[in-house]
């Protein structure tokens, strides 16, 4: 989201999703805002959330989406982001409750009703309870906690309309004084609940009016908040007179095996294979067929003209057109070479997410986590990290029960876990000589990895505390949703990672030019050139690399280089000091001496370990 919208967020209702984790919040949160969001850090924290402008009816929001919470225990900083956001940042609550966990879900909501703020209730993944043979008496609860309650079915759309009805009016009611009317939507599950339904009349919208009930306090307080969960819970959720016979599908069949050793390994790495095949195989037909024809036959012969006809030739041109020229590396390499992978990489992310198969995934590597001292609920700040560092070792917040956990993940992820554009440097580095140098460089990375986590282990003081799951149902992942998250973080990348990596090349060729990086890289031949066994130039990309970690490996396609020299390049890159970004982040997050420990630390192994395959493919 641009800082421009700043000051159009102060002047709009402040409007917050808070739900537990998996409920489809996120689904919601894209669809009422469209393409218009972006994400940032809450202030003081380092927990990343989502913010964008949605228009209910007349009313022009911004909507936040909170990260997934269980509860407003405020034990950690996602949680406590919720419970800023109760206190003094928000005006009206979208409280997003599980149809199929609706108790736990429950015990939130009245959690939040303690905040007396205005809330409208959905209820999310109906369709998943109706198909246990129960339906959902959404008014029952709308007359017992007197507030609009909108059954909905994220994945298809379904009962959208009424939601944002239901919260327009909210926001009428709230806005100025006298009694407030409560609306209760009836989109999903039209029902006649006898003197329990207090509605009178249906508005053309599908919502409807209901009378106004005691204040909120009275009834939160009857008792326990889990008491109270429970007894609503009962009356909420109830067995269908007429169910209807439903055979179970074929994914159903199959949710709960994907959680056992068999058949869940061999699956795992079947899906594992898959997704690299998917990232490689689409990313470089992408870049194949359509990015380097766009750049190389349209794009850069224009450039290169429009240079030659307003400069001489000498400095400036070559800043422009030149070795590392800004005008043409600039492009090719984060858009022409990188971005391809980008795209390929976010949509095999997004289908794993929206199928709900992540969460079973780390439940089947809690075992083997568990060895090195994690949890199998780790596996997401990694495959993040994928991605980003940034929002990999951001996530670790909400993942990880010990400070122990979080410092470990911190140091695997800035070690051995290659960045998305990382990952399309190495793609593009190696697989035109074989796509077996990038299996094996992803080879050497897990290997890195699960060293790591069995020293940090033995090393780190702490302990592990048990953790809780909760296994969404598996789903085909919806078009639609899929694309708009793609979207979404491939805006995210071109306006952060790709914006900053031209900065550098821009910043690298007027250093270049002025012969800064070759005296620089005098002091590095040696070690280049004796040690990893690369030619003298490949120094250059190394001072580069301290800037934009892919800038390591995207120069070496210029040179002429044996397969073994390719691969050596290679894993100097995968272990090679983070960029600043994430050194800031690492920083902020746990402190400047642990900074100063990621750079030695992967400054060493870089070295170290590049210059053992190095010596070894002399030897052989």
């Amino acid at each position: 989201m641009s800082n421009d919208s700043t000051d159009a967020d102060a002047e709009r209702p402040r409007v917050a999703l808070i739900g537990p984790p998996n409920v489809g919040k996120s689904v919601l949160f894209n669809a009422l805002t469209g393409l218009d969001a972006g994400v940032a850090n809450y202030s003081g924290t380092t927990v990343e959330y989502k913010r964008g402008s949605a228009r209910f009816r007349d009313h022009e929001t911004t909507l936040v989406d909170v990260p997934g919470t269980y509860s407003l225990a405020a034990t950690n900083e996602a949680e406590q982001l919720a419970v800023d956001m109760l206190e003094g940042e928000c005006d009206l609550v979208i409280c997003v409750l599980d149809a199929v966990n609706l108790e736990n879900s429950l015990h939130l909501l009245l959690e939040v009703l303690e905040y007396d703020i205005p809330v409208v209730v959905a209820i999310n993944r109906v369709d998943l309870l109706e198909k246990e043979g129960k339906r959902l008496r959404p008014n029952y609860l709308a007359s017992a906690l007197g507030l609009p309650v909108v059954p909905t079915i994220a994945t298809i759309g379904k009962g959208f309309d009424d939601l944002v009805a239901a919260t327009a009016a909210t926001l009428a009611d709230s806005s100025h004084a006298g009694p407030r009317q409560h609306v209760a939507g009836a989109g999903l599950a039209e029902e006649s609940d006898g003197d329990e339904n207090p509605t009178a009349g249906e508005e053309p919208d599908g919502v409807r009016e209901a009378e106004t009930i005691p204040p909120l306090e009275s009834r939160v307080d009857d008792g326990p908040s889990w008491e109270r969960a429970g007894e609503l819970c009962t009356e909420v959720v109830v067995e269908d007179d007429e169910p209807t016979a439903h055979e179970p599908g074929y994914l159903e069949r199959w949710s709960d095996h994907l959680v056992k050793p068999w058949p869940g390994l061999p699956v795992a790495g079947l899906v594992l294979v898959g997704t690299f095949a998917l990232v490689v195989g689409v990313g470089m037909g992408i870049r194949q067929y359509l990015m380097i024809p766009f750049f190389e036959g349209l794009v850069f012969p224009q450039i290169e003209s429009a240079v030659q006809a307003v400069t001489a030739p000498g400095f400036y041109r070559d800043v422009l057109i030149g070795d590392y020229g800004f005008l043409i590396k600039g492009l090719e390499w984060p858009f022409a070479l990188v971005l391809p992978y980008v795209v390929s990489f976010y949509f095999a992310l997004s289908l794993l997410e929206d199928s709900g198969y992540l969460p079973r995934l780390a439940v089947l590597l809690d075992g083997l986590f568990e060895r090195m001292g994690l949890a199998g609920s780790n596996v997401v700040p990694l495959l993040l990290g994928y991605g980003c560092a940034i929002p990999g070792i951001t996530a670790t917040r909400a993942t990880s029960n010990s400070e122990k956990q979080r410092l470990t993940m911190m140091l695997m992820i800035t070690l051995a876990v290659p960045c998305v554009a990382q990952t399309g440097a190495f793609i593009a580095l190696l697989a035109e000589a074989t796509v077996l140098l990038v299996v094996a460089v992803f080879v050497v990375s897990f290997a890195a990895l699960g060293l790591a986590g069995l020293v940090l282990d033995a090393t780190l003081e702490g302990t592990r505390q048990p953790t809780v799951a909760d296994v969404p149902p598996l789903l085909m992942p919806p078009v639609r949703q899929t694309y708009r998250k793609v979207w979404m973080r491939l805006k995210q990348f071109v306006s952060g990672g790709a914006l900053h990596m031209v900065y550098a090349i821009g910043f690298a060729s007027v250093l270049y030019e002025l012969g800064v990086l070759e005296v620089a890289s005098q002091y590095l031949e040696p070690l280049v050139v004796g040690w990893l066994n690369l030619p003298a130039e490949a120094s250059t990309p190394l001072i580069l690399g301290i800037v934009r970690r892919e800038l390591t490996v995207l120069p070496l396609l210029e040179m002429d280089l044996a397969m073994g020299q390719l691969f050596v390049g290679a894993v100097v890159g995968l272990f090679y000091v983070p960029c600043i970004a994430v050194f800031a982040t690492v920083a902020q997050e746990f402190s400047l001496r642990a900074a100063g420990l990621v750079l030695v630390m992967t400054m060493a192994v870089s070295f170290f370990v590049g210059g053992l395959f190095a010596q070894l493919f002399v030897v052989f």
